[in-house]
């Protein structure tokens, strides 16, 4: 009689665990996805949405001929010998073209200039129609130019202060295209349209940066991760209670009857023998 109560004890206490671990995960699920559910939605559509665009069309590469013009050595007629007994603390000196023309690109004391390399001309900054005839040359698309801006301070989210004094340029296209140009170095800095504006605050909300989206590994990001890593474990748990479990149940139950139904055959097989 004691046996028979210390098995059905050790029984009770076996069955226990499995419950136990069945609510404790069945409470973290669902706290956890009430929690992080909503993140877990932007997290899916934010990620859908820079998976679906081509990297390359974000960026804006399709804004922008790629012109194979070479310069022509014999138009150097202002020799770098000259260039430099006129600036004396140029520094990163380049040659290339300014549209179709040959120039000298170098920076004195970090600030950046444009010599025209046939005659010595000061190219630097860019006026106004410098810097549209430069966007109609580099632009790839059929839209018009509807306006033109100097920004000199506070450049917009889409442009880094680095590359001011910065020509922006507009154009009446699909995605509402817009070109940066340096008015000191005479290269486009960077590429916009209202996709990458869109991607850039998809990027945002998908690493949790609400300022700039330059810092993905912020704590917030880390925790909301971790969290998402408890919630999924906790739901494995309950797939294999509610789901897995179940179903080798059943596959068991079947087995035993089968063999039960077998045994029962052979039973009858023999007592009519």
């Amino acid at each position: 009689m004691e046996q028979s109560t210390i098995n059905t004890t050790h029984v009770k206490k076996i069955n226990r665990k499995p419950i136990r671990l069945l609510s404790l995960s069945h409470k973290i699920h669902k706290w956890l996805a009430l929690l992080i559910g909503a993140q877990f939605i932007i997290w899916s559509i934010t990620g859908a949405y820079m998976v679906f665009f081509d990297i390359d069309y974000i960026h804006g590469d399709s804004l922008i001929i790629n012109h194979q013009n070479k310069i022509q050595p014999e138009h150097l007629t202002y020799s770098s010998k000259a260039l430099f007994r006129q600036y004396p603390q140029a520094e990163n000196l380049s040659v290339g073209l300014l549209i179709d023309r040959e120039v000298y690109r170098f920076n004195v004391n970090s600030q950046k200039y444009i010599v025209d390399a046939t005659n010595g001309d000061l190219l630097s900054p860019l006026n106004k129609n410098k810097a549209l005839a430069l966007a109609k040359h580099a632009y790839s698309g059929r839209g018009e130019l509807i306006s033109a801006e100097l920004i000199t301070a506070d450049p917009p989210f889409e442009l880094s202060a680095r590359h001011l004094p910065a020509w922006r340029i507009n154009f009446d296209d699909f995605g509402s295209p817009a070109l940066y140009i340096s008015a000191n170095s005479g290269k486009i800095v960077t590429k916009r349209h209202e996709f990458w504006r869109l991607f850039d605050w998809m990027f945002r909300l998908h690493v949790m940066d609400y300022d700039d989206g330059e810092n993905v590994s912020n704590w917030l990001l880390f925790i909301f991760a971790l969290l998402a890593i408890f919630a999924t474990c906790s739901g494995l748990v309950l797939s294999y209670y509610k789901a897995i479990k179940p179903i080798i149940r059943q596959r068991k139950k079947a087995i035993k009857s089968s063999k039960y139904i077998g045994e029962n055959n052979t039973l009858s097989m023999d007592d009519k023998s």
